[in-house]
């Protein structure tokens, strides 16, 4: 009996403890080749964001060698529109629970590619490092 229940402990501990250390980073990219053809992108700034997550995947675009503005407004000549979504959670500190990142075409504002990073308290990652996974994932995909 006693065995039984310290099997029975175990499993209940670490089927507990597992479900804290998700984390999934995804890229989906419509046309490739749009991708690719991409030289001018403006990241529309949510009014919401305090952290300056706008500028992070402006600087990460930028290391790819695009031209990027950010603000609110969205700009007439440009190649493609960039929107984001954060969400944030609390554990001792802030941090970065999701990040979904989206080039869209800048007229229609249709979906060029997705990339999304979600990664929980014990597996997180700075804001940097979620949105260089998101931006790398969706670049990779549009190869």
């Amino acid at each position: 009996m006693k065995k039984l229940l310290a099997v029975l402990s175990g499993v209940l501990l670490l089927s507990l403890g597992s479900g804290c250390a998700v984390n999934r980073a995804t890229a989906t990219v419509e046309n490739p080749a749009a991708l690719t053809n991409l030289k001018t992108m403006h990241v529309i700034k949510l009014e919401a964001d305090g952290r300056g997550i706008d500028g992070l995947i402006a600087d990460k675009l930028r290391t790819r060698g695009l031209t990027v503005t950010t603000g609110a407004e969205k700009p007439e000549n440009v190649d493609a529109l960039v929107t984001y979504k954060d969400k944030w959670m609390w554990d001792i500190t802030m941090y970065m629970l999701e990040l979904t990142v989206t080039i869209r075409e800048p007229k229609t504002e249709f979906p060029l590619g997705t990339g999304n990073s979600f990664h929980t308290s014990l597996t997180r990652k700075s804001p940097t490092e979620m949105v260089d996974e998101v931006i790398e994932n969706i670049f990779k995909q549009g190869k």
